[in-house]
């Protein structure tokens, strides 16, 4: 798999903003973390923790009100590209596949592409057969969002701070516990301030990102938070042009950019993807992977990413929903 040129550019990002934060944390300096983060009268929380500290406090704190607002009207424009382009998981993600045998890169990514041409040629020839019964992609609604385990770790994130009275998921969480990481080890080789910490707060972030399988998208009750505002931004979404497509202007079985969506989200065929657009991070590996160009990330978009309303399989072809317009305009 050819390498993916706004990868690169992300990773870049990321590093940078960690490598200064935590230079900052190490130097004593008063930015903070991603996890809240600021200079001097300026400063920004997580829009979790300021849901949890609100929760916590059980009253309306001015600055996690102004913090939480901020956020979420972020994401509502941008979507999840905290995750694709600042977050420090993602930087760790890149280096467990660096690590891995190019076997088992091989065998991950057959698996995937396997997965998502299925599904592919599922719908192609549902499509050329004339098919409209609402078994197809082609004839589902494409979904606004779906409700999965992440809701769940976020619902239980919020109840567990009610009860204990302090935000219990910000012990846990893996963006606070990656500077945590390196600031205990920094204390115990720079200073010998050697302490359980060294070992706990690693191991615990080892864990979460390790050993818990795709925390980002089954764990991570941020990214379900992202995913709730998320269904309702139509900015910077993905969206297909059906005239360049392969599979809507030539038939052809492609899924290019089902194969390296980071988000899991099957961009050609939203109904059979294991997430939908409200998990899009804005990361453009499938603007970057896409043979013929066919994906933007228009400003505004006006339209689902995945749907066939005015584009057939092949030249001139044309799609069972066409077909049914027409149908009941000419009775």
């Amino acid at each position: 798999m050819r390498t993916l040129k706004t990868q690169r550019i992300r990773t870049i990002i990321a590093a940078v903003v960690f490598v200064f934060l935590a230079a900052g944390l190490i130097a004593g300096l008063s930015v903070g973390t991603l996890s809240g983060f600021g200079w001097d009268t300026f400063s920004l929380l997580c829009p979790l923790g300021a849901l949890a500290s609100m929760i916590a406090a059980k009253t309306m704190i001015p600055r996690a009100v102004v913090s939480l607002v901020i956020m979420l009207a972020l994401i509502f424009v941008f979507g999840r590209v905290f995750c694709s382009w600042v977050c420090p998981t993602m930087l760790i993600e890149r280096v467990k596949g660096f690590f891995r045998s190019p076997k088992r890169r091989k065998e991950l990514a057959e698996a995937k592409s396997t997965e998502v041409k299925a599904v592919s040629e599922q719908e192609l020839a549902a499509l050329k057969g004339g098919h409209a019964c609402g078994a197809c992609g082609a004839c589902k609604p494409a979904p606004r969002g779906k409700v999965d385990s992440r809701h769940a770790v976020l619902g239980g994130a919020l109840l567990s701070t009610a009860v204990f009275g302090f935000p219990v998921f910000c012990l846990v969480c893996p963006v606070g516990l990656s500077f945590a990481t390196v600031l205990v080890l920094w204390q115990g080789f720079a200073h010998g301030d050697a302490t359980w910490g060294m070992i706990i707060i690693p191991a615990m972030l080892v864990i979460e990102l390790f050993f818990l399988r795709k925390w980002c998208s089954h764990f991570c009750p941020l990214s379900a938070l992202m995913n709730l505002v998320g269904r309702f931004s139509r900015t910077f979404v993905p969206v297909i042009d059906d005239a360049k497509c392969l599979e809507t202007a030539k038939g052809a079985s492609c899924s290019r950019c089902a194969e390296v969506c980071e988000a899991d989200i099957n961009l050609r065929h939203l109904a059979f993807g294991e997430r939908t657009l409200a998990d899009c991070t804005r990361c453009r590996n499938c603007a970057d992977a896409c043979p013929t160009g066919a994906i933007s990330f228009p400003v505004l978009s006006r339209g689902a990413a995945g749907s066939r309303t005015t584009a057939g399989v092949g030249a001139g072809a044309e799609t069972p929903a066409l077909v049914l317009d027409e149908e009941a305009l000419a009775e």
